[in-house]
């Protein structure tokens, strides 16, 4: 079976559990996922499992993926944040959605292996930045969207600031030892929140890792 025909069949299972959009399946067909696993793993690739990369890190499911992608109510919208890039793969369909993406990594060797997939796939409207994502990108700053692709215990009050007025703010945060998608929002200068289902992610860890 050829990658293209596994690659339909995957957004086809993931439609099935979790009812996409039109422009995100699109998306999703755009980006081919095998690029964004490990060598030895790319016989997986069109699962809906998370597979480990380097440093002791994981490709999120691209049933997660999805699932946060659509919560990010991202149509419209000019610019993303996201806080852990990994292995690129989240990154690479938000690309295809908005015009400009933003994301930090704190492990130097995930980065440079994303850009050179970015590099590869010809992708130009992302930009990235080795550092400790819980500080933001306040150049660029504010934002429309902020994507924790990483499990926190608690939103740094920076990343608040950093949200457009209007903007939504997407993590997994952790509550009573289990994370919970949880979507913040940003009104009037005031933030509230609303828990979505619970997920699996791996930690925002404090500092960078050369």
């Amino acid at each position: 079976m050829s990658s293209k025909i596994r690659q339909y069949k995957m957004v086809d299972e993931i439609d099935e559990k979790f009812q996409l959009s039109p422009h995100i399946k699109k998306a999703f067909l755009e980006v081919n996922r095998q690029h964004f696993v490990p060598i030895g793993f790319r016989h997986l690739a069109y699962q809906l499992d998370a597979l480990p990369i380097q440093q002791k890190q994981w490709i999120s499911s691209p049933l997660t993926v999805a699932k946060m992608t659509q919560y990010l109510e991202i149509e419209g919208v000019d610019s993303i944040l996201e806080i852990g890039c990994g292995s690129g793969y989240q990154a690479a369909i938000l690309s295809k959605l908005c015009r400009r993406v933003f994301t930090i990594e704190r492990i130097d060797p995930l980065l440079k292996e994303a850009k050179e997939r970015f590099r590869e796939e010809k992708i130009n409207n992302i930009f990235t930045r080795f550092d400790d994502g819980q500080r933001g990108w306040k150049e660029y700053a504010p934002f429309e969207r902020i994507l924790f692709s990483a499990g926190a215990k608690k939103i740094p009050n920076t990343l608040f600031e950093q949200l457009c007025e209007g903007g939504i703010l997407l993590a997994p945060v952790e509550k009573n030892g289990l994370q919970v998608i949880t979507k913040f929002y940003k009104e009037n200068g005031k933030i509230s929140s609303k828990e979505i289902e619970p997920c699996l992610f791996v930690p925002v860890l404090n500092g960078r890792v050369k």
